[in-house]
């Protein structure tokens, strides 16, 4: 016999076959008369009589339930204690647990359809037949059901697992059948999970009759509650992320957000553009809420200002408002992180500073049922690498995979991970686990570019401005659109630089002539230098336009951007995230700047620079004391290459003299100063691809620049790193200097790993110098121009090994490699006659390299960029090719060896591969045996 009935006998009540009205109308009067009138024996009796359960509810309009404040737990306790009250005897824990969970799913449901103002149950013609079906589900379900004390134990556990979740879940379905499918299975799942928030209250707030059958203890609860309390705490941070301000607007990100796109990538890491474009939130939803999808790493990529992290606070606010407690987000920027541990899940306890996290012991904030979060970990690309920890990209991809497997195969954790970053910097890294389902966000097409200008239009008529946006936008995606703005229609399909072109449009900076005949990376050097002066000359500007910056910070014009600059070179020395502010003061010891910022001060005080830099798309770094961060990487590496082409120019300057003509000129940076300088630039980390496009880009720009003087004092330079000069010395040496300058801001690093980067990063300098000169028609400058890294043939400084050393001093760095920082820059490079063998150089670009005569055998060549390489006479035995694209590459009438090669290799349109003498199984798989 169910408990209801039993129910029945002990209040002497007989069952009334009434309407299903009558039955849930039974369960409101109930309540209604118990929060009046407080608890009453003989108003229970109607209720019994009149229905199978509390759940009868679900028979009436549900608009009566949601908001109408009626104490169902109450109701489900007084059934309880006059259940006491009458039989002298307590009830069981299986009769407690049956009551009260029902009540406790009512009140579930009641909280969770309040979150859906919009969502309309009742109004429908056959809503009574409805009712009907659900009143024949209750009686099936529940008539007779006799909870067993092992499924009792269950539901006071983990309610949504329990075998009673799944017989409610039934009956509101049933309810719910005017939804479709996947909005019932969302809907049920979250009522279910959130029944257990009611159901600790329930077990809190009951007396004396409840309490004895129930276990844990009172205490257990209260710090059950404490634990769900302060999660609500942290999702109310979540909820202020969309609505934080974009840049320096009065807007937020909500107001201009514009659903992105994506298309899957495959294997070998090229997005898969015969695929459909998806939503990018309908496959992150997806992702989460399909059952029959698998429990993978979600991985999103996409390049610079492509939004990612817009994105992940708008889905992480999504998942708040639309799946919890199903789940919980828990949203982390890794640039943020500067410690971490050996497994994923300490790191995280130690970087979320929340009492839910911080209360539990261990890692029991991970093993409890009743919560699954949803880790959006964004910006693997900004990760504060260590390298005296040994730990890098790669080791932190492992961490992110061994963590997703475990919570997949744990019972208690069924966590899940997002992770963001650029794609570039995966360079080096192959074979991503295949346990990460991997997309790439794509391009604003016409469609979202429309949506995002309509609602740039609208907020600009909010404050007052006629933006007419819309109507050079329609310029630009005109088929026959202007040559002078064919860049800039590309460029607007990026988020970060649609929203700069806009600004400058409004403000009456953006003119079509300065984008003629110009490519696409200066076109994108263009809109950022627009947007730097704009900020510079309007950030602060009065009504009638008068520029009240140095009014405010006492600071000139020129003097604001050199402190923009500094500050990006620091932000990058930093980890390329944030700096200490007591950094940037340091480097204008010796600066001009100095000596305005101390004028400054004396008019408006010890904040001078701070005040410099708040008007910027600089701010405080959240978690740092006296920290600085731009607001979006983008800027601060356009900044930085702004600083490094500052340096590179005045390198290339030399004095006037009044003296002999013939006399050789003298530099206005002497070598000392300019090698100490280099050391001072460079020795820090490797120079990221953004950073050198956009300085190629300013240089190429500048007018009267001297390339072959730069080139020369580069060379030199290198020439001398390569030998050990400014590290094998028995005096204080730049390397040494570095370190201590770093140290003083509590910038780990190494005196090697000092000299390494700052030798590479000139190599890197001088293989973009190198592609410059042979892209110019100019062939007195082609031979200038032109880099030997193994020093130049037929003279002494030619040596075969040099750069096989150079890879070998290269592993001092520990976290990185020759291949990770100068490998994707070696497109064209000569390489002629090298001794590579066992060099590592996995996915390095060696797009038309010369390569004739090299040996290269047992190097580690997997997911290289051969293509149109010249292999002539390059022995090759037991290279690793897998995965490796040599379309076009030249391999005649030499000797090739044992090659090493997988399904991925492409071998398209290879010359001599006939003819060479490479593995049988090679020659039959391509149709030469």
């Amino acid at each position: 016999m169910g408990f209801w009935k039993r129910l029945r006998e002990v209040f002497s009540v007989q069952e009334s076959l009434k309407t299903t009205t009558e039955a849930s109308k039974a369960v409101l009067e109930a309540a209604k008369t118990l929060k009046e009138q407080g608890n009453s024996i003989e108003a229970l009796k109607p209720l019994l009589q009149n229905s199978s359960s509390l759940l009868d509810v679900l028979c009436s309009p549900l608009a009566q339930v949601v908001g109408s404040g009626l104490p169902f737990v109450s109701v489900g306790i007084a059934l309880l204690n006059g259940y006491r009250q009458l039989t002298q005897q307590d009830p069981s824990l299986e009769d407690c647990v049956f009551i009260v969970s029902q009540a406790a799913y009512l009140e579930s449901l009641s909280e969770t359809l309040s979150f859906y103002p919009s969502l309309n149950l009742d109004n429908y013609k056959n809503i009574s037949e409805i009712h009907k079906e659900v009143r024949k589900v209750i009686i099936q379900e529940l008539n007779d059901f006799q909870l067993d004390y092992e499924n009792a134990r269950r539901v006071v556990v983990c309610f949504h697992e329990s075998q009673l979740a799944e017989k409610f879940k039934k009956i509101l379905s049933q309810r719910l059948t005017i939804l479709n499918k996947p909005e019932i299975d969302i809907l049920t799942e979250r009522v279910a999970w959130n029944t257990h928030r009611h159901l600790m209250k329930a077990w809190i707030q009951s007396d004396e009759t409840v309490k004895k059958v129930i276990q844990p203890s009172f205490g257990d609860w209260l710090k059950e509650e404490e634990r769900l309390v302060s999660i609500d705490d942290y999702l109310k941070e979540i909820e202020q992320k969309p609505l934080e301000k974009v840049f320096t607007e009065n807007f937020s990100y909500r107001d201009i957000y514009v659903s992105l796109k994506e298309k899957p990538v495959k294997e070998d890491g090229q997005r898969n553009n015969d695929a459909p474009p998806v939503d990018l939130l309908k496959w992150a939803w997806t992702m989460l809420t399909e059952p029959n999808q698998p429990k993978k790493v979600l991985f999103i990529q996409g390049g610079p200002g492509r939004g990612k992290s817009v994105f992940c606070r708008m889905f992480a606010d999504w998942v708040r408002q639309y799946l919890h407690p199903v789940w919980t987000p828990i949203l982390i920027r890794l640039r943020d992180i500067d410690h971490f541990e050996s497994r994923l899940e300490s790191t995280l306890k130690q970087e979320l500073k929340c009492d839910f996290i911080q209360s539990q012991n261990d890692s029991k904030w991970l093993t409890n049922k009743n919560t699954r979060f949803l880790f959006l970990l964004d910006g693997f690309d900004e990760l504060q690498i260590q390298a005296r920890n040994n730990f890098n990209l790669k080791a932190f991809l492992e961490q992110v995979e061994g963590f997703q497997k475990e919570c997949n195969d744990s019972k208690e954790m069924g966590h899940r991970v997002l992770i963001t970053g650029r794609p570039m910097s995966l360079q080096g890294i192959y074979d991503l686990p295949r346990i990460f389902e991997r997309v790439e966000i794509l391009e604003l097409d016409k469609e979202l570019q429309n949506q995002w200008a309509n609602k740039w239009e609208a907020l600009s008529a909010r404050q007052g401005q006629t933006a007419n946006f819309q109507q050079f936008l329609e310029v630009l995606q005109k088929d026959d659109c202007p040559d002078a703005l064919k860049e800039v229609k590309k460029l607007a399909e990026e988020p970060l630089l649609l929203y700069l072109l806009a600004v400058m449009h409004r403000e009456g900076k953006l003119a079509i002539e300065e984008f003629e005949k110009v490519t696409a990376r200066s076109a994108k050097i263009v809109i950022y230098q627009k947007a730097l002066e704009l900020v510079l000359d309007r950030q602060r500007s009065a009504q009638d336009d008068t520029n009240l910056n140095p009014k405010i910070t006492k600071l000139k014009s020129k003097d604001l951007r050199r402190i923009l600059t500094e500050a990006a070179l620091c932000v990058a020395q930093s980890g390329g995230e944030l700096a200490l502010m007591s950094m940037l003061e340091g480097r204008f010891q010796d600066d001009p700047v100095k000596e305005a910022l101390e004028t400054a001060k004396k008019e408006v005080g010890e904040e001078a620079l701070k005040n410099a830099l708040a008007a910027f798309y600089i701010r405080p770094a959240g978690n740092q004391e006296g920290g600085i961060e731009f607001y979006h990487k983008s800027f601060s590496e356009f900044l930085f290459a702004e600083r490094l082409k500052a340096s590179l120019k005045t390198w290339t300057q030399y004095k006037e003299s009044d003296e002999d003509e013939d006399e050789e000129k003298q530099p206005m940076i002497s070598t000392t100063q300019m090698n100490f300088e280099i050391y001072d630039l460079l020795g820090f980390g490797k120079l990221t691809p953004e950073v050198v496009e956009y300085l190629m880009g300013l240089l190429i720009e500048s007018k009267s620049f001297d390339w072959e003087t730069l080139f020369t004092r580069l060379n030199k330079f290198y020439r001398n790193w390569s030998k050990g000069k400014f590290i094998d010395s028995g005096t204080e040496t730049l390397p040494q200097k570095k370190v201590q300058q770093l140290d003083r801001y509590n910038i780990a690093i190494g005196q090697r790993q000092v000299d390494v980067y700052a030798g590479l990063n000139v190599m890197i300098l001088l293989l973009e110098l190198h592609r410059y000169g042979q892209d110019q028609n100019d062939d007195a400058l082609k031979q200038k121009i032109y880099f030997y890294p193994l020093g130049k043939p037929d003279t002494p400084d030619n040596d075969k090994f040099q750069l096989f050393s150079i890879i070998g001093y290269s592993e001092c760095l520990k976290v990185e490699s020759f291949g990770s920082v100068v490998g994707r820059f070696l497109s064209g490079a000569n390489l002629d006659g090298a001794n590579l063998r066992g060099a590592n150089l996995r996915g390095a670009n060696l797009d038309g390299a010369n390569l004739s005569g090299a040996n290269l055998s047992g190097a580690y060549l997997s997911g290289a960029n051969l293509s149109g390489a010249y292999l002539s006479g390059a022995y090759l035995s037991g290279a690793n090719l897998s995965g490796a694209n040599l379309r076009g590459a030249n391999l005649t009438s030499e000797d090739k060896g044992d090659i090493i090669w997988d399904e991925n290799t492409q071998w398209d349109g290879v010359n001599g591969l006939e003819n060479a003498t490479v593995p049988e199984a090679l020659k039959q798989q391509l149709g030469l045996a």
